[in-house]
């Protein structure tokens, strides 16, 4: 897949593939797929004592690469003895395949036409919810799939042991993420590492709105509220890139340093990062290093 179909980034859209798995209609941001393959009968090799979510190993160019079985995590039911496609994905620094049974096509929305799942609704597995040709797309939530069956790919509590506390109760952070695991995960890292002042937002828009705010009450003292901005990128209303481009056009609220801490960080993508002027970018397993990274630019900012 060409991963530079959006050749500016932070415009606030998305270009989106839409598939069909057991007549339901779902999404996954093209940016994270690396290719679509046609797989015949007989292409999966199981995995004796497995995950029942993982349907096995399937070779692409080459490459072994692990295949979770997207009927059974969606329905319960195993669909990978059969002539099926997969999407080969890479997030988290994994490269992982999922089947699919039909692709219905390729779209471009706004950030803001992703809605979040209502409170009646909402689902561990999806983080936004498209209407498009009258008909509701589920936007599913890749890496929670993958963690829930791997969980060393991901943010998990284990990672939480591993970071070292110092007094860091004056640094006054915000931090931008729509996944509720990802933000208790987050909060309760930078509490064990000192951290005491964190404001939490679960959309880019609604990190933007309140920065606005402590632009328009303190001014060029903004930073007595607000030193540094931790942003995800796929966030319903608007996304981590368009906020951070935003933020670095603002005539004073530029001189924030801005972090992106995402699952779709990889060597091929940081190029959307830099370009919409974000100061550090780290893959979410990464939560050490974030903890290093705030302290680096806190120190250069004093």
């Amino acid at each position: 897949m060409n991963d530079n179909i959006l050749l500016e980034s932070g415009t606030g859209e998305v270009e989106l593939l839409e598939f069909v798995v057991a007549n339901k209609h779902y999404a996954i941001n093209i940016i994270k797929i690396k290719e679509v393959l046609e797989l015949p009968q007989g292409s999966v090799t199981k995995l004796p004592d497995s995950n029942p979510a993982i349907g096995g190993l399937i070779l692409c160019r080459g490459e072994i690469v692990a295949l979770i079985d997207l009927s059974f995590v969606l329905e319960k039911q195993h669909k990978v003895d059969q002539e099926f496609k997969a999407i080969i994905c890479e997030f988290n620094k994994v490269k992982v395949a999922f089947n699919i049974d039909t692709i219905v096509g390729v779209h471009r929305v706004k950030w803001e036409q992703i809605l979040k799942p209502t409170e009646i609704s909402i689902n561990s597995l999806v983080i936004g919810n498209i209407i498009l040709n009258n008909t509701i797309m589920l936007l599913l939530d890749f890496e929670k799939i993958v963690t829930d069956i791997s969980p060393s790919t991901g943010i998990n509590e284990d990672r939480i042991v591993d970071v070292d506390y110092k007094d860091r109760h004056d640094v006054k952070v915000v931090l931008a993420d729509d996944s509720p695991l990802i933000r208790k995960l987050l909060r309760d890292t930078l509490t064990k590492a000192g951290f005491k002042n964190i404001k939490i937002f679960d959309d880019g828009k609604q990190a933007l709105t309140y920065l606005e705010g402590v632009f328009e009450e303190k001014g060029d003292k903004f930073i007595e509220d607000v030193q540094i901005v931790i942003t995800d990128i796929e966030m319903p209303q608007m996304d981590g890139l368009t906020l951070t481009r935003k933020i670095k056009e603002h005539k004073i609220l530029r001189k924030l340093p801005v972090i992106i801490f995402s699952s779709l960080i990889t060597d091929d993508l940081k190029h959307k990062g830099k370009s919409v002027g974000a100061d550090g970018q780290l893959s979410k397993p990464e939560i050490g290093e974030l903890v290093t990274l705030i302290d680096k630019f806190i120190t250069e900012g004093k």
